[in-house]
């Protein structure tokens, strides 16, 4: 019998890794998108002279469409397949970048971000689902955590194009080959757009979803050419029964269930989701240069600091991905609630000793260093933990007839609180940043207690053994499993 540590020293088959790597390019859009208007952010207040509600809307509004396009996503990746969901994503992320950066006015940019974000939605949900349904079991926790290291790596390259058209163009209100530097930071969204859809076009299908098409030859094949070594007619047996189990619970592929409507794990995947949101992780990424601004640095050093703060979230991101099939799911979420909480509120005194208001503001003496050092222990303990074993769990918990619904009505949920907190972080920020950031860090602890009882660890499982664990005992389908 092979042990937990064979498998995650096993090795991983190059077209297992080209295909990971390839479905997680939707992540790096994701992250792109969502964060490139860190940089322009102030450049648009002032150029359409916008009130502090407005600015929070033009930056919040994409997340509206991502909540959308996630809840979609489910229904298209269900009828048409997910590599159709990912063109689609890509055709709406070019869209997006070319009508963004051309935008005549506020109302006219919010339009585009909410077509973005329609994109973003897309392929929150298709990444982490193509992902988990190719991935052998013993490495499917890294494969899966490639989702965040493409989106931190997305956030990295939207923040870094930023400081370059700034710096470049001495600010990002400040003209560059003929039009705003502010404009060229959503232009250069069309890249990588173009590059997703083009890879889009090389992936195979989802075995699992050729399997609940009756597609079993083409499924076979599929398997075949991503683990030649492997049992495939094991793995198609597997899905198969699990396709009828579910149908033996009465699921059918509905989402429904007795608790509040809905089958129980729906919610603890939609719980998980919120609590990742409700840290307020974005709050760093969307409006950190502005924050920083606001304790005393120029424009060019906030953007630099914002870069360095993206640098570390890809790099903890790399010790998430070689850690989690080795420890588990469970003690690493349960560390980075614990970091979160403690930076979180070192931020809230931090930002109490605060003197002045609005951009006037100044922190005394050593809370200045104090707050920025917590702002990357936070984004250390949420890169390292929640960032990519939410999308993990996401990835493996939901039976199979109802994944991609599951999991983008869990995504959509996730970008309804995404937006929730970055369209009240202006307002809130204006009214009490120590008030703002002690509440961030009571979901963080918040999601400590969650964790501890109502998440069981799946690593080392395979898909269908994972889904089991959130299954109520004497339910149909643990008895057909008995």
């Amino acid at each position: 019998m092979t042990t937990t540590q064979d498998q995650t020293t096993a090795k991983i088959p190059k077209r297992v890794i080209w295909l990971a790597v390839a479905g997680a390019v939707g992540g790096f859009l994701f992250g792109f998108d969502s964060s490139v208007v860190n940089g322009a952010v102030d450049a648009i207040k002032e150029e359409f002279a916008l009130s502090e509600a407005v600015t929070g809307l033009a930056v919040a509004v994409a997340l509206l469409g991502c909540a959308a396009g996630a809840f979609l996503a489910g229904k298209v990746a269900d009828r048409y397949g997910r590599i159709p969901a990912m063109k689609l994503g890509a055709l709406l992320f070019l869209v997006s970048a070319i009508g963004t950066g051309f935008a005549f006015g506020v109302w006219d940019l919010i339009f585009w971000r909410l077509v973005g974000g329609l994109g973003i939605g897309l392929a929150s949900v298709i990444a982490p689902a193509y992902i988990s349904e190719i991935s052998p079991r013993h490495v499917r926790g890294r494969l899966a955590s490639l989702q965040q290291l493409a989106i931190t790596t997305g956030i990295f390259a939207a923040l870094l194009s930023d400081a370059v058209f700034a710096t470049t163009a001495g600010g990002a209100d400040q003209n560059l080959l003929g039009i705003e530097a502010w404009r060229w930071m959503f232009l250069a969204g069309a890249v990588p757009a173009v590059v997703y859809g083009w890879i889009a076009f090389t992936l195979p299908e989802s075995p699992r979803f050729l399997v609940f098409k009756g597609k079993d030859e083409e499924a076979l094949k599929v398997f075949k050419s991503i683990a030649p070594g492997e049992d495939t007619d094991r793995h198609l047996r597997e899905i198969k029964q699990a396709i009828e189990e579910d149908k033996l619970a009465g699921q059918k592929g509905s989402l429904r269930g007795k608790v509040f409507g809905l089958q129980a794990v729906v919610w603890i995947g939609i719980i998980l989701s919120v609590l990742q949101q409700f840290v307020g992780i974005n709050v760093i990424f969307y409006y950190s240069t502005t924050l920083w601004k606001a304790v005393g640095f120029q424009e060019k050093d906030s953007l630099t600091i914002s870069v360095a703060t993206s640098i570390t979230n890809i790099l903890v991101t790399l010790v998430a991905i070689a850690l989690v099939d080795r420890i588990g799911r469970r003690p690493i979420l349960l560390a980075g609630s614990i970091g979160m909480a403690v930076s979180l509120g070192t931020m809230a005194l931090a930002f109490g000793s605060a003197t002045g208001s609005g951009d006037a503001i100044t922190l005394p003496g050593a809370w200045g260093p104090a707050a920025l050092v917590a702002a990357n222990v936070f984004v250390i303990s949420f890169g390292a933990s929640w960032g990519p074993l939410v999308w993990v769990l996401l990835g493996e918990i939901f039976p199979s007839r109802i994944r991609a619904r599951a999991l983008g009505l869990a995504a959509a949920a996730q970008w309804i609180a995404n937006f929730a907190i970055t369209l009240s972080f202006p307002v809130m920020a204006a009214a009490s940043l120590p008030l703002t950031y002690a509440m961030y860090a009571l979901f963080a602890a918040a999601s400590f207690f969650f964790v501890m009882f109502k998440v069981p660890e799946t690593n080392g499982m395979s898909l269908e053994q994972a889904e089991t664990l959130f299954v109520p005992k004497g339910s149909a389908k643990n008895s057909a499993r008995a």
